[in-house]
């Protein structure tokens, strides 16, 4: 799947604020080397560079396209590589993952290794969202498990399954022998447009259901979607209310 750096910097503000908070528990003082794993068009790595001036900052992305976005973001260096197959060294005392590790089946097993490279004093700080039984995921597995959708659908999304809760990140954290920090929150975003709901999700959850059908059929989804999408979430003067819940987990290695 190809991804859009336009589409995805669409809501940048309301994508990063999770990562803010994510990175105010992290109290690293003189990092040597930080990693953000999963750093789409690097907006968010800036802020890394800007809070450890001294520190190697890296970017990695799966995405050519994200890794091109990125390429001229200050204090960084971005290169292509999944995130299933990096490992950290013993210079790495940062790990920083937002908004990736849904995408990847079995992350605990991941999130383990990394935690076990990481020196004493280092740091592993994940976000993931939390939102999959919420509306906006529920209606889309609805209408691709149709009779209408299923056949050219099959099961390319993922359930409500894909991450776990704070309880199950902090316990992963302990057992590896950090400290754990784990918390959830619900955002309530106000979201401008006629179709802000289906905006954001294009960006993110909906692409592997765009990427399997035609431009026709996508059309016809998007369509269909769109219209359950303004039951769920009605439209008001002030724009359209979004909630949507994110999961924090903060390892630190004393």
């Amino acid at each position: 799947m190809r991804w859009d750096p336009t589409q995805y910097a669409r809501y940048a503000d309301e994508r990063g604020r999770p990562f803010l908070d994510l990175l105010s528990r992290v109290r690293a003082d003189s990092p040597r080397r930080v990693v953000d794993v999963g750093c789409g068009p690097g907006n968010l790595t800036a802020l890394l560079a800007r809070r450890w001036p001294e520190a190697r900052v890296e970017g990695l992305d799966s995405s050519p396209e994200m890794i091109a976005a990125a390429r001229d973001v200050p204090g960084a260096t971005f290169f292509v590589a999944d995130a299933t197959d990096w490992a950290p060294d013993s210079a790495v005392d940062v790990i920083v993952s937002n908004a990736v590790l849904q995408w990847v089946p079995g992350h605990t097993t991941l999130i383990r290794r990394w935690a076990d490279g990481l020196p004493r004093g280092g740091w592993i700080a994940i976000q993931v969202p939390g939102n999959f039984a919420s509306p906006s995921h529920r209606l889309m597995r609805e209408i691709a498990e149709s009779s209408r959708w299923k056949h050219k659908l099959g099961d390319v999304l993922r359930h409500d399954d894909a991450v776990g809760s704070p309880s199950e990140y902090a316990a992963l954290m302990l057992d590896a022998g950090l400290e754990a920090d784990a918390w959830e929150t619900t955002y309530v975003h106000v979201l401008p447009g006629p179709d802000p709901v289906l905006d954001w999700v294009r960006g993110t959850g909906l692409r592997p259901v765009l990427a399997a059908l035609s431009e026709g059929d996508a059309a016809q989804f998007s369509a269909e979607y769109a219209e359950a999408l303004h039951t769920a979430y009605p439209r008001r003067a002030e724009g359209t209310l979004f909630p949507f819940r994110r999961v924090f987990a903060v390892g630190h290695r004393t």
